[in-house]
Formats: structure tokens, sequence, C-alpha cells
């Protein structure tokens, strides 16, 4: 069972996401449904940890396996989700993922998987990229200069 539930004041969600960096670029993803870019990852399951779902997240949306490196951010958001309009209060773990063992870099600036039906479309976005781009956590716009070498909290309101 996802972490995610419904209320009458909106939905919450438990969430990781997958910060992978290949020469001054961050993989980003968007879906059929989506008009915006977001990071790899997905919502943590009932008794599983954050790293394990992660890990199974990277694997389930790009067949790759990747490595942990360390945690970044965790960030409180508070929203309203820019095609559903629902209101969200999510917590997202967001962590450093080395998949230099992977054949990732091969299938060149993007490229498109299926799972489920649903198609991704992934793409090397540069730093420099990124800010002009819609795309979220909005803090990533800002933040990816700077990683930091330990844990941070984060909010965003929007």
């Amino acid at each position: 069972m996802d972490l995610s539930f419904k209320t009458k004041e909106g939905r919450f969600n438990y969430r990781v996401g997958a910060i992978m960096i290949h020469q001054q670029k961050i993989l980003m993803m968007k879906d059929e449904q989506t008009p915006y870019y977001y990071l790899p990852g997905g919502r943590v399951k009932m008794n599983e940890t954050a790293e394990a779902a992660l890990l199974r997240e990277l694997k389930e949306e790009s067949g790759v396996d990747g490595k942990i490196i360390r945690p970044l951010w965790l960030c409180q958001s508070f929203f309203e989700e820019d095609v559903s309009h629902e209101h969200f209060h999510e917590c997202c773990l967001y962590f450093l993922v080395d998949v230099s063992k992977s054949d990732i870099f091969s299938r060149g600036n993007t490229f498109v998987l299926n799972e489920n039906g649903h198609r991704f479309t992934f793409e090397w976005i540069s730093f420099d990229r990124i800010a002009r781009e819609y795309c979220y956590p909005l803090f990533l716009k800002e933040k990816i200069f700077d990683l930091p070498e330990h844990l941070e909290m984060m909010y965003e309101y929007e």
C-alpha cells in the first residue's frame, strides 16, 4: 500500500526522489498527463524504507539499478497540483544517486520508456537550463548548484 491518502482537505503523499547527475545535467522526466518535468522516484509503500522505495521506483520507471550516495533534502510541500488541482501535503526525501554502472548514459539525452501502460519521457537537463523549465520541485532551480553534504530540511508553499 502506498503511503498516500485522501482527506477532505486534500491528499497526503510520502515520496522519494532521485537526483542523478551527469556532466552538469540532471535527469528529469514527464508523463503524458503532466506538462512539467519532475524527478524520477515515487511513493513509499507501507513497511518500506525510503531507500528501498527509491531503488524500486528507479528500477520500475527506468530499468536502472542505482546506488544511493546520500540523502540531500527532506522537503515538506504544500501545493495545488497543476493538472488535477488537488491540494497536497507531501513529504519527499531526495537522494543523490549514482547510476554510472548502468547503461542509462548510452540511451541519449532524451529517451522514452513505458511502465504499466504509461509513457515516460526522460531528459538530461543542464543546470543552466533548469531555471527556465517548467519543473518541480521549485527549489531545485537554485539548490542544484550546491548540493548539501548533510541532510537539509526544506519547506515549499505554492
